[in-house]
């Protein structure tokens, strides 16, 4: 029984701290991407009216990817500590979780550099998905695949 609520409390430890790395990604995304990305992914004007044509898919496929990519991080961290004690185990995650989310902010930038264009302004605009958010949506996932290699 005891290792049961061991368990429970450590899944309630990683989750909350998971929970506040993840709110932490999503607002760095909305500061490396222009205006407000809440405005972009619900597709409201400068008056607060909401319109689907001013909805982003770009924006809402680039901020899936770098959600998923930072979650992936964040579930491996923890796959492969979490079964030891919680005080090492939960300093990886967080350590971990960090990394991925700098990464991700860095590689942003980074293919942001070697696209013609405005990649971060391009995938903010409304309407159908831009080619462009594909790629940034892959590079996310890219930076988790690394990260995640590396945790293991």
């Amino acid at each position: 029984m005891n290792d049961l609520l061991n368990a429970l409390l450590h899944a309630i430890v990683y989750a909350l701290v998971s929970g506040l790395i993840l709110i932490v990604a999503y607002y760095v995304l909305d500061l490396v991407t222009p205006g407000h990305l809440g405005s972009h992914l619900h597709g409201t004007d400068d008056s607060g009216k909401a319109s689907v044509h001013l909805q982003s898919r770009s924006a809402a496929l680039v901020a899936a990817a770098w959600m998923v990519s930072n979650a992936l991080v964040l579930f491996t961290a923890i796959w492969t500590n979490g079964a030891t004690d919680l005080g090492w185990a939960l300093a990886w995650t967080v350590s971990f979780g960090i990394l991925g989310v700098a990464l991700n902010a860095a590689m942003l930038f980074a293919i942001d550099a070697v696209t013609p264009g405005n990649l971060r302004q391009i995938v903010c605009e409304p309407g159908p998905v831009r080619p462009l958010a594909y790629l940034a949506s892959a590079t996310a996932l890219s930076v988790a695949a690394i990260v995640c290699a590396s945790i293991a």
